[in-house]
């Protein structure tokens, strides 16, 4: 099938009734020149796994690594180079065009970076040497946009650009990420007018329902692919299309745009990933994969949460039930995993997953560790705990019982699950070198996020790597060599087969086999801030088999009767070494 006739399908099924022949045709001929892509280019072949246990990704932001002799991201790329070169494949940059305000999720201009980060040159410097990750900002963009100045004055670009609900629009169940008010007034030449802000009156939504912001977007990913980037990571992509008397989330339409966006992003690059940004309830997230046809990679949203509350509380339950429960990955897809980002912890993502009880002690002791609480409306209208705001080396400072000295080995267990776990793992750069809750630039930007967003200097970080009495030292060589690890072994590969461990609660147990079925490899993890046996029989290991824990470096006994696992200690145990 050439592109031409998939990208008609998709223009049909997302605007109906709305486009006659003559007027699909059309728009699929500008859609496909803003990609400057023939008709008759053809759609690469499906289940292509662009992926392997090679892969590890890094997030940062442009400029999370400052020295005063060079731009930002000359700086960026200086450190990948010295300190993880060999050990990340991916790295992802968070927004680097100019911006008005969420440390550059309101976009001025996408054409453009922000020259406080530096240039294109710069971005494509990086793009030579790494796998280059960007954001695609779709639903919304900034107040002070020249699209926005335009849409103000009546003028193109940007007259109809942004959403305006009709007459009589029933917003009565929206799903609000935030609490500030949805509708926005604003003086246009037309007079005053209610613009969507679903995150912030500087953040305006667009309206897809004009298939110009669809062309738009294209001249944008296809300048994005002339730059070098090759994953792109589609931001806040649930909320892109708005209907009456719905939830406004995840709607149909939403999913065919996606649907679109991949088909031509891999027609004109066929090793391009597209990655989902939905930060919504685990069966709602799931559904983003599609049939293979959708993202190729969805954030493991509820993995940060579950994992956080099962190191604190000691207990394996809730994660087990949720692994138990999660599909594996087709051909073709994978799920990108982390613990840490640059916004919080989300707890919409466990909704069904932990009870109340279990959430309420999970916020009351991260809060007790530093965190911040960010709320969003409830359907009702009231407002409700959102995300806990907090850098991840505090949030694993203790247990509920309180602060303890086992804060590193735990973080390393964390980080040990995620490395083991069917997906891509990703590392954001503050937790790789276990960054603490930076108080003072939330007093600084008066923004709850902004406790996860701390800057170093070249030099200051540098001087904390090499000192072996940092923690920061002892947290970064820790995973450094569990990455290290997790590279050369063909079960750990992203769409490797896995099984959830039926072990007694406080050990989380999971079995990996590599897709020839040569390697297998038995994770095991003590969850508990104190010593425990694990009996070797309940992972029925094939006794005619040598095997090895990985990270010990020790042979094991499959005829022993117990193998003791010292606090948050892991475990890789495999057959093939």
């Amino acid at each position: 099938m050439a592109v031409v006739t998939r990208l008609q399908g998709h223009l049909q099924a997302v605007y109906g009734n709305k486009m006659d022949q003559a007027k699909l045709a059309s728009w699929a001929a500008r859609l496909l020149a803003a990609m400057a892509l023939p008709a008759d280019a053809p759609l690469p072949p499906p289940h292509r796994n662009l992926w392997s246990e090679d892969d590890v990704a890094l997030i940062t932001y442009g400029d999370s690594v400052q020295s005063p002799d060079a731009a930002p991201l000359v700086t960026l790329r200086r450190f990948l180079n010295r300190y993880l070169k060999g050990l990340v494949s991916w790295v992802h940059i968070l927004p680097f065009h100019p911006w008005t305000s969420d440390d550059g999720f309101a976009v001025l201009d996408y054409s453009s970076i922000n020259e406080a980060l530096g240039g294109w040159a710069d971005i494509s410097a990086i793009a030579d040497d790494y796998w280059l990750m960007a954001d695609l900002v779709l639903n919304h963009c900034s107040s002070r946009s020249a699209w926005f100045e335009n849409f103000r004055r009546g003028e193109e670009p940007g007259a109809n650009y942004f959403f305006v609900p009709p007459k009589g629009f029933d917003a009565s169940r929206v799903v609000r990420p935030r609490t500030t008010p949805l509708l926005t007034p604003v003086v246009t030449a037309q007079g005053e007018r209610q613009v969507w802000c679903t995150f912030s009156p500087d953040q305006v939504d667009f309206d897809f329902r004009n298939p110009g912001v669809v062309e738009e977007f294209l001249r944008i990913i296809r300048h994005f692919l002339d730059a070098g980037v090759r994953v792109f990571r589609l931001d806040a992509v649930a909320f892109l299309w708005k209907e009456s008397g719905s939830p406004c989330i995840s709607l149909p339409q939403t999913h065919e745009l996606i649907r679109l966006f991949r088909t031509l992003i891999e027609c004109a690059q066929a090793d391009a990933i597209v990655i989902t940004e939905t930060n919504v309830p685990n069966t709602e997230n799931l559904s983003y994969f599609g049939n293979a046809n959708e993202a190729h990679g969805i954030y493991n949203f509820s993995l940060p949460p579950l994992l956080v509350h099962g190191l604190l509380a000691g207990t394996s339950r809730y994660l087990k039930e949720w692994m138990m429960r999660m599909p594996p990955a087709q051909d073709g897809t994978t799920y990108f995993n982390f613990l840490a980002s640059h916004d919080g912890i989300g707890l919409r993502p466990v909704e069904g997953l932990l009870g109340e009880e279990e959430l309420t002690t999970l916020i009351n002791t991260l809060q007790a560790f530093g965190g911040l609480i960010s709320s969003r409306h409830a359907e009702d209208g009231s407002a409700k705990p959102y995300e806990v705001n907090i850098a991840l080396f505090d949030a694993l400072g203790g247990t509920v019982a309180g602060a303890d000295h086992l804060a590193i080995p735990r973080y390393l267990c964390a980080h040990a699950i995620m490395l083991g776990l069917e997906g891509v793992p990703a590392f954001y750069l503050n937790a790789l070198v276990g960054t603490a809750n930076d108080h003072q630039r939330v007093a600084n930007t008066g923004h709850n996020r902004a406790i996860n967003r701390h800057q170093w200097s070249f030099e200051a970080l540098t001087e904390q790597l090499e000192d072996s009495r940092s923690s920061h030292h002892r947290v970064f060589t820790g995973l450094k060599r569990l990455i290290a690890l997790r590279r050369k072994q063909p079960a750990f590969h992203p769409n490797a087969t896995q099984f959830t461990l039926h072990l007694e609660d406080g050990f989380l147990g999971f079995w990996r086999q590599s897709a020839d079925r040569r390697q297998s490899i038995f994770c095991i993890h003590n969850l508990a801030c104190e010593p425990r046996n694990l009996m070797i029989a309940s992972l029925n290991l094939i006794v005619t088999d040598p095997w090895y824990d990985l990270i010990a470096e020790i042979k094991i006994d499959p005829d022993a009767s117990i193998l003791e696992l010292a606090p948050y200690q892991t475990v890789w145990i495999t057959n093939r070494v």
